[in-house]
């Protein structure tokens, strides 16, 4: 096991390049199994989770090849079983995504419950009561077992917008027989990096980008070479750790038109950046003062699903809003258990309030100091380096799996931006 160990109160300066999307990267491998052909993907992110996906396409037969740093080639001409390794899918939330694919190759998927962040209850209905309108059979008992003789297209109303259920269904309904419409479809970039990819496989979709995806099934997919899109979370987040530590970075590989919906949250922050080409610069010159909304009212940031703010980072913003002028109420929408790290920031001194599961007040700017924190997900992790990167002092931040889980690199890319930041052995 290892710790971060972080000396706080150095601003970070340079350059970095935005990794690739975890949760596209996640989708994408797994629709290799749709085809017996090679698929070639680029700029997938060497990170935890992804690591467990290819130890896991492995497990049930796929060749996998590494060709460079972020770059595979896999092959799933023979697959071996469709039962997935417990000891695997218990590691990451997005192993739920191979029961699609899975199903459409074998016609079956066994597989334990996934495992992921603690974040509060995270519930499979919406796979199942789609998978079912396919034509699947699923039955519950400690694991789950999907069969299907047989899969054909359905018209499918979501009963919620979930990425990962949206990903599932678009992978079943790409080999179905006929046509599937899924209404109330999830939209996000990832999304939409898994329906391209698809596409150039040979796969017909229509609506990418939408909430309402129109697929035809197809008898048989090729193979592809597709480049994963860069992570506008790990973007968010480092926009957000800039400001707070009075920082200036650049990040080279974004995408502008994802930036969208993050610029309105941030702006309440008094936090913005330039643009010019694929290139964002965070300035060091930010106001780090609360907007008020009209009438002089406390503004909120709150979540909801793309295009709105993404629910991944108000983590992030909460932390950030520790350093700003002014008071902001955080609102996350979705997860009833991701907002109890707070009370690690208010140990650290800052001044929130949390008025409920899924709210909470933020009054700064507040002087933090180190303390030892541990990290309970992926983001609110994140969230903690960057108070720790705030604070006065040094902090140690265990369980740091979690945060490498989806954020690659993250201590030698801080280190060459300035930080003060050591892994080492956990005492």
């Amino acid at each position: 096991m290892h710790e971060y160990v972080i000396d706080g109160g150095y601003p970070i300066q340079g350059k970095i390049t935005a990794s690739g999307n975890k949760n596209a990267a996640l989708p994408c491998l797994t629709a290799a199994l749709l085809t017996e052909e090679p698929v070639v993907l680029h700029n997938i992110p060497e990170i935890q989770d992804t690591n467990v996906m290819i130890e896991i396409l492995k497990s049930i037969g796929a060749k996998v090849e590494k060709l460079s740093k972020n770059n595979w080639k896999i092959q799933c001409k023979n697959i071996k079983t469709s039962e997935l390794p417990g000891e695997l899918t218990k590691k990451v939330r997005g192993s739920i995504v191979f029961a699609g694919p899975l199903l459409a190759r074998t016609g079956k998927c066994e597989m334990m419950p996934p495992g992921g962040d603690v974040i509060g209850r995270r519930r499979l209905d919406t796979h199942f009561l789609a998978l079912e309108q396919f034509g699947a059979q699923i039955t519950v008992n400690g694991h789950f077992n999907f069969s299907a003789n047989k899969l054909v297209g359905a018209d499918i109303f979501l009963d919620e917008a979930s990425v990962t259920a949206t990903e599932n269904a678009v992978m079943v309904a790409a080999l179905a027989e006929g046509t599937t419409i899924i209404k109330n479809a999830a939209s996000e970039p990832h999304i939409q990096d898994l329906c391209n990819m698809i596409v150039s496989m040979g796969g017909k979709i229509s609506g990418i980008g939408s909430n309402i995806l129109k697929i035809e099934g197809v008898e048989k997919l090729h193979g592809t070479e597709f480049t994963i899109g860069p992570d506008y979370i790990e973007i968010g987040s480092y926009i957000g750790m800039a400001a707070a530590t009075k920082g200036q970075i650049t990040i080279k590989g974004i995408r502008p038109e994802e930036m969208r919906p993050l610029k309105y949250s941030f702006a309440k922050l008094g936090i913005s950046w330039r643009i010019n080409g694929d290139e964002l610069t965070v300035p060091n010159t930010q106001t780090l003062k609360v907007n008020a909304d009209l009438g002089n009212a406390i503004p909120k940031i709150d979540d909801m699903p793309w295009p709105g703010f993404p629910a991944d980072l108000t983590s992030i913003m909460t932390v950030v809003a520790t350093q700003v002028d002014g008071t902001v109420l955080i609102f996350e929408k979705m997860f009833e258990s991701r907002m109890f790290f707070v009370d690690k920031l208010i140990s650290m001194g800052a001044k929130i309030t949390l008025c409920d599961p899924h709210r909470a007040v933020v009054c700064g700017p507040s002087m933090l100091h180190g303390d030892h924190l541990v990290s309970p997900d992926i983001r609110a992790g994140m969230a903690m380096v960057i108070a720790a990167m705030c604070a006065h002092g040094k902090s140690r931040i265990s369980n740091v799996y979690q945060i490498e889980r989806g954020y690659e690199d993250l201590v030698g890319r801080l280190k060459k931006l300035g930080a003060h930041i050591e892994k080492v052995e956990a005492e």
